[in-house]
Order: structure tokens, then sequence, then C-alpha cells
């Protein structure tokens, strides 16, 4: 009887969530926050995969690791916890839970700020993209698109293979997608053996790979040296290693899925949970004091203790803007 193949979940959670600015802090960034059914993204992220995987490895970094480890102590859940110094970008991130891997063991590397909804699909998914791992591929999910999505970056695919992958588009170019049909959304999720991405890292980014070794080499009980870190170039795993390597396969998904990376498709979620939107579309965040909305359609409004957003719907990708010019004043409106 063959051996069952080990399979760990690695959960990213760095990100701030500068889109959801002012519920999504540095001190709470927006994969902590309990807005969906009481629950956090990363607290639904480590539900949705404990029957698919025998261990789960955190990457988080100085500030959010003890965000993390309450929702690991609460789910009374074993993990191995790896803590950055520094963000290194996600290509040095998912390097060090290559390192800390057996090489045959099968990764599943996701976010921890997504909602994904009809599980039964996901774990078709997940079983898909283990096969392919298993034989050697790395693996990409692709979400079949519902809409021309600008905030999202595209795969274009020909049957499980990539073509290529597309950064985020403008409107026109998002419906031209749309229209071609083959052309998926990309989650950000990823399945491969630690070996075969050690691999190719190490083919295409040697630098990446020899720093993250050096630097991982020298972790104090998963806690990575300061020094070190700065030292390893920060490039994402898509422009590292997904762009360029020949072993790529996409699974193409249709569960429901959301990176939730903006108050567009927060209010989206929530309408569907039926939280009340008046009948302008108008909608109240983080009160529950009686708001009146005059003259304005697809509005949100969204209350905290220091700092209140009201913004357009369809404006939900410019929040940014708006989190940008406070970081260059060091406004502590962003702690």
């Amino acid at each position: 009887m063959e051996n069952k193949k080990s399979v760990t979940h690695v959960i990213l959670t760095g990100g701030i969530g500068s889109r959801l600015w002012p519920l999504s802090r540095k001190s709470q960034p927006k994969q902590y926050l309990s807005l969906f059914e009481g629950k956090s993204l990363f607290e639904l992220t480590v539900e949705r995969n404990r029957t698919i995987a025998d261990t789960v490895m955190v990457i988080g970094n100085v500030d959010n690791c003890h965000l993390s480890q309450k929702v690991m102590d609460k789910a009374k859940l074993p993990y191995v916890n790896i803590v950055e110094s520094t963000p290194r970008n996600t290509a040095a991130a998912i390097a060090f839970a290559a390192f800390a891997s057996d090489p045959d063991t099968i990764l599943i590397v996701t976010p921890s700020d997504h909602i994904i909804d009809a599980m039964h699909k996901y774990e078709e998914a997940i079983h898909d993209a283990i096969t392919k791992a298993e034989d050697g591929f790395i693996v990409t999910f692709g979400i079949k698109p519902t809409k021309p999505e600008t905030g999202y970056g595209y795969i274009e695919r020909k049957g499980d293979n990539v073509v290529s992958f597309r950064e985020k588009p403008n409107q026109i170019t998002a419906m031209n997608f749309i229209s071609r049909g083959n052309f998926l959304w990309n989650s950000g999720m990823f399945c491969f053996k630690a070996s075969v991405f050690l691999e190719e890292l190490k083919a295409f980014q040697p630098e990446v790979y020899e720093k993250s070794k050096i630097a991982w080499d020298n972790n104090k009980e998963g806690v990575l040296d300061l020094e070190l870190s700065l030292e390893i170039p920060s490039i994402s795993v898509d422009y590292a290693v997904m762009e360029r390597s020949k072993k790529i396969k996409v699974v193409a998904a249709d569960f429901v899925w959301s990176d939730l990376g903006s108050f567009e498709s927060v209010y989206d979620y929530l309408v569907s949970k039926g939280h009340p939107v008046d009948k302008n579309g108008n909608m109240a965040i983080g009160t529950t004091n009686y708001t009146a909305f005059v003259g304005t359609k697809d509005t949100i409004f969204v209350f905290t203790e220091d700092a209140n957003l009201i913004l357009k719907k369809k404006s939900s990708q410019d929040v940014k803007y708006v989190y940008n010019a406070l970081e260059k004043e060091q406004s502590p409106l962003l702690n």
C-alpha cells in the first residue's frame, strides 16, 4: 500500500488591506476583523482546510503573529509558526514554507483573507490540484469569472495549461477577457511539492533562493533574523516563478470566491448575508446607529471610533489613495 501523502496548508498572513481602511489597520489587518458572521477571514481560512491538510503552517510577521496565535489557540490547532522580521514579498515567504517542509510534502498555499463558498467544489479543486502536484507540476487556481472585474489579475489558459498571466486590466480589457471565454481570475492560491517549488525558484531567482535559505537556516524557533531577511530581494511569487516556469498547470474552479479586497466586494458579501441596505443601495458598516442617506445611491458609510469613510461603491479601488496619503503623513489613524 502506498504511503499517504503528507499535505501542509500554508497560510500567508501578510498584507494590511489598505483598500479597507479605516476598518483595516496595521494593528488589526482585514484578515483578523470579525466581520464575517462573527468570524474573521483568517479563522475561516483555517477551518476551510482542516480536513484537507495534515499540518498547518502560518507565515506571519512580528506585527500580526499574536493575532494568528489567538485564533489557532481558540481552534485548539497545533501549527508550524514562521515569523518574518520584515516583509520580503511572497516568493521568500513561500520559500520559507518549502524549506520548513520535507521535500515530498505537498503544500497548499493560500492567502488568509479570502471568502470561499460552495465547499464541495472547493474540495474537488484542491484534490485535482494535489493530483497534479504529485506529478511534479506547480498548480495555480483560476476562478471562472462572473463579471469583468478590474481588481483581479487574470490567467489566460488552454485546457489546464497556462498561456499567460495578465495584470489587473482596465474595464474594456476585462470585458474583452470575459468575452473570449478562456480567462480566469488569478486567485493567488497554489499547490506543489516543496522540492519542485524550490528547484524552480533556484533556477529562476537564485539570489532569492540562496538568501532565503540562509535566513531560514538561521531561524530561531521559526523567527527569522532581520539583517539576514533584509538581504533577500523582495519579489512576488508570480514574477519569480509562476510567469517563468514550464511546470505550471491551472485548475479552473467555479467555487464562489472573493478576495474581499475592496468595499465593493465586502458590500456584495454583506448583502448576500442579509446586511441592511436602503432602497437606493446605500449601506452603513460598523455602526448600528440610525444612518440616513439623502440624495445618494450605492454609497457606503464606514464608521470607526476615530475615522469615518464615505464612498461611492464603484470608487472602492481608490480608498488606497487615502491610505497612501495618511501613510505619507505618518498618521496614527493607520495604526
